[in-house]
């Protein structure tokens, strides 16, 4: 949403301004200024914490300053615990280190802490004092749901992933620990909990955290360390609702994008789990190494049309497994390859070396026999920009500070 569709006008914002403030505080903008000296205490108190970081030379920071504190003093009325949610604020010009920290790379940035914890998503929605306001709420919304019978369980929607605990009591350290992961992981699983009577049989050992993938047949995961344990109750269940292979949208393209690593994208028909299984186990065989290097996903083929375009590619040609690089798209040759051991590796290792780069320009290198180049006589052909690099931030919302995807 660009700042002309989400921005109300002068005279509609002031008269939304004094119908805020008969309702809060007058004057009073309940905004933290963070820094180096207290941003770690005030985040680690917070149960949920918006921080916007901002320059006051970016023309989009100072629009939303005004918006941000009319959120702010709503939200405090309706939660006047300010452990319990706060607003705050960094200069990233200075406090250039905190900027650094959270690899702030545009201006405003608005993102979201869970006890001390920075959360992958950050705020994204309309900059408007009433979708902030409702964007605080929705993370105030418990998120996990109480099971009353264990026939519940045997309903439950398995296209999603599913985390279970069974407890004997709300409290307790084991409940605590589980819903603290809950919260932070609230947008990646589904999280049920049953208590006493319900949850007894399932408890014949003490409580009990388990995993049920998404898919019919897949078998529960059970968590087998401390449940009191954040720390490893954070890594085990952010593992299992994490994929290493996740699914990009329209609607998450821009966080994916930001992240700044070249994409290794499966485009597939969407009733085609079978090529989806196919890439995911080779993945795991062969790229686990390189994950933080690349980005894993697959895509709708229908719904990304245009990508495929790009490379001369329909969905009847689906299954298609391309990389895009944020400058170029390259193509796997064969999508029934994708099992010859290494085949898929040697590909995101051309990337990495520039071999991909340099052959599409000037044709395979000479040490390469490529099979089938010399009878055909294929002449280098410049490779197709890249698609998905349109989904990154739009510089109508941000002032965007750099660009880190030179290609090697």
């Amino acid at each position: 949403t660009d700042w002309e569709d989400s921005v109300p006008s002068p005279q509609l914002y002031y008269t939304m301004k004094l119908l805020v403030m008969g309702l809060s505080t007058p004057g009073q903008a309940e905004v933290t200024s963070l820094d180096s000296g207290n941003i770690d205490d005030v985040l680690n108190n917070a149960g949920v914490a918006l921080v916007n970081f901002y320059a006051d030379w970016c023309r989009f920071s100072q629009m939303l300053h005004p918006i941000f504190e009319e959120a702010s003093n709503i939200v405090r009325e309706e939660f006047p615990d300010t452990k319990q949610v706060v607003f705050a604020r960094v200069d990233c010009d200075q406090h250039s280190d905190i900027a650094q920290r959270y690899r702030i790379t545009k201006y405003p940035t608005l993102k979201l802490f869970r006890n001390g914890m920075m959360m992958k998503r950050e705020y994204r929605g309309q900059r408007s004092v009433v979708a902030i306001a409702d964007f605080i709420r929705q993370q105030q919304v418990d998120p996990v749901k109480e099971i009353h019978s264990l026939e519940e369980v045997n309903t439950l929607d398995r296209s999603k992933r599913n985390i279970i605990g069974y407890f004997e009591t709300k409290d307790s350290d084991n409940y605590h620990t589980y819903e603290k992961v809950a919260n932070i992981l609230r947008d990646d699983c589904t999280f049920l909990a049953a208590f006493g009577a319900v949850s007894q049989p399932e408890r014949f050992s003490g409580d009990n955290v388990i995993y049920r993938p998404a898919g019919e047949n897949a078998p529960d995961m059970v968590y087998f360390g401390s449940l009191a344990n954040m720390d490893l109750s954070y890594a085990w269940t952010q593992d299992k609702c994490v994929p290493l292979v996740r699914e990009i949208t329209f609607e998450n393209g821009e966080e994916l994008t930001e992240e700044g690593i070249p994409f290794l994208i499966l485009f597939h028909i969407k009733e085609d789990t079978e090529s989806l299984e196919m890439f995911q186990q080779e993945v795991a065989r062969q790229l686990i190494s390189e994950k933080g290097s690349i980005n894993f996903l697959h895509a709708d083929c229908d719904k990304f049309r245009h990508p495929l375009l790009h490379i001369q590619k329909t969905p009847a040609d689906c299954p298609v497994i391309a990389i895009d690089s944020f400058r170029h798209m390259y193509v796997f040759p064969d999508f029934k390859d994708v099992s010859v051991p290494g085949k898929l590796r040697q590909f995101v290792l051309d990337l990495h070396s520039g071999k991909l780069h340099r052959e599409f320009h000037h044709g395979p290198d000479p040490t390469d026999s490529t099979p089938g180049q010399e009878e055909t006589g294929e002449v280098a052909s410049s490779p197709p920009e890249s698609s998905f690099q349109k989904l990154a931030p739009s510089e109508t919302r941000y002032t965007i500070l750099r660009r880190d995807r030179d290609e090697l």
